[in-house]
């Protein structure tokens, strides 16, 4: 039976997954306990949501849910809103029929109000959020509960294995590997969702409709009402939990069985989950995917993928979460800064700008298929990702521009952009969670990729085809 909200599994979790982001007190005459949607965009497997219902149940008050998008953040673009709004819209009729209050409020232009989180807060006994090291949420949340006169719970549902557990920075997969899947299983216990005790009053929910945003309308009309770059088009990926457990069920269903083999082909696009936008937005949980893909082919038979999905996804969020210089050379071992200032005067193959290299001007085609496949999907297949990373490193004139451009690439166009896998999957470009190889120019004792081996290693011609093939209007 899954664990209900009452038992002492969800108090455990929850007693890691949860801190205070301010010292006030609950607000004694608060009229429900609000939380903030910011990266979980969903209502199962959410660890603060279930936090917000057990609060609110214990001061029986109902729970408001509230999800806002201002144009504010950065690389704000039509993919990225297109891909919040659609998953908000099924999660408004979602709401509807599990009797769960959710509003979303839409901010089109820089110099609208922005207090609306302020507004509902003032109302509000306690806010909890999702606690979230990148994408500016964790610093977006401590401006808020600085201003908010309650208690502020800030709640981590990213990881499977709450990330509270491992308390200083990792520096290897090896190193959390037995830590992290020494819990998995006692992780992956189910747990039954619930909706407050307490109903939100019709009074109280029509107090908040004015700034509601009506979900039924036509979204691309009003994402092109909003102050953002309207040059990143949105992508054909369907956003919102349907769409995403239809891909896992397909993947489970398929390719799992023979993950080994068919993960490092970038032609066969059943061959890999291709799940992390929906992982990185929130619409659904690394949970779900592990117990759909235990439930397919076992434990043993999903080593491969649960060791990327679980030991590799959160060894960047334990790097995020402890090292605030994560997007930064800064971040990476002493023995990386020894090679690189050895080899920094090195001559590069080629020089690009990042203006160049985002048009997939470069002289490799394989290169520019995969900055192609980005452009056009929002999503680079993983084989591929290594060495669109790892080449940028050759062709720009320094180290430090090799990371600003790749996070600038990846955040600007990639739908998982902003993701602590993202970040530390560049990272790992430049010899993080690695070991020394051996000494070569420009590379010094980073381990090398080269795209000529491509060739010998999948169908990288047909790749090729596929994606310079592309007419793209940039």
């Amino acid at each position: 039976m899954p664990h209900a909200l009452s038992s002492p599994f969800v108090r455990d979790q929850l007693a890691l997954r949860a801190r205070r982001i301010n010292t006030h007190a609950e607000r004694g005459a608060g009229e429900y306990v609000l939380y903030w949607m910011q990266a979980t965009h969903r209502f199962e497997d959410n660890w603060a949501l279930r936090c917000a219902v057990r609060e609110a149940d214990r001061l029986g008050v109902p729970v408001i849910i509230h999800q806002g998008l201002d144009p504010t953040y950065e690389h704000a673009s039509d993919r990225i809103h297109s891909f919040i709004l659609h998953n908000a819209r099924e999660l408004a009729r979602r709401a509807e029929q599990r009797g769960l209050h959710y509003q979303f409020v839409l901010r089109r232009r820089r110099d609208d109000d922005r207090r609306t989180v302020d507004r509902l807060a003032a109302r509000a006994a306690m806010v909890v959020t999702d606690d979230y090291p990148t994408a500016g949420i964790a610093d977006r949340t401590q401006r808020f509960a600085a201003r908010c006169a309650c208690v502020v719970l800030a709640v981590e549902s990213y990881a499977i294995v709450p990330s509270a557990l491992f308390e200083k920075e990792e520096y290897a997969a090896r190193t959390l590997r037995p830590k992290v899947m020494a819990h998995l299983a006692h992780a992956l216990e189910p747990v039954a969702d619930a909706t407050a005790r307490v109903a939100v009053p019709d009074a109280l929910w029509h107090s908040l409709e004015a700034e509601r945003l009506d979900l039924t309308g036509d979204l691309a009309a009003e994402i092109a009402r909003c102050e953002i770059d309207h040059s990143v088009p949105p992508v054909a990926l369907k956003s919102g939990r349907t769409a995403a457990m239809a891909r896992i069920r397909r993947f489970c269903g398929g390719a799992l069985a023979a993950y080994d083999e068919r993960r490092a082909n970038p032609v066969d696009d059943d061959g890999s989950s291709r799940l992390s936008p929906y992982l990185h937005f929130g619409q659904v949980s690394a949970g779900d995917v592990a117990r759909a893909a235990i439930a397919a082919v076992g434990r043993a038979g999903a080593e491969r993928f649960l060791d990327e999905l679980v030991t590799w996804r959160e060894l960047s969020l334990n790097f995020c979460r402890r090292n605030a210089r994560f997007r930064a050379l800064d971040a990476l071992p002493d023995w990386v800064h020894r090679t690189m200032t050895a080899h920094a005067g090195d001559r590069r193959e080629a020089e690009y700008t990042v203006e160049q290299l985002e048009r997939a001007e470069t002289h490799h085609p394989l290169w520019n298929a995969a900055q192609r496949e980005l452009l056009a999907t929002g999503v680079i297949h993983n084989v591929m990702r290594m060495y669109w990373g790892k080449s940028v490193l050759l062709w720009t004139p320094t180290y430090a521009a090799a990371m600003r451009h790749l996070i600038q690439l990846n955040d600007k166009w990639a739908l998982d952009g902003r993701d602590p896998s993202s970040y530390g999957g560049i990272q790992w470009c430049f010899g993080k969670f690695d070991r020394p190889w051996g000494e070569r120019p420009v590379w010094g004792t980073i381990r090398s990729m080269s795209l000529e081996r491509a060739y010998k290693k999948f169908d990288a011609a047909g790749y090729e085809r596929r994606w310079n093939g592309e007419v793209l209007a940039l």
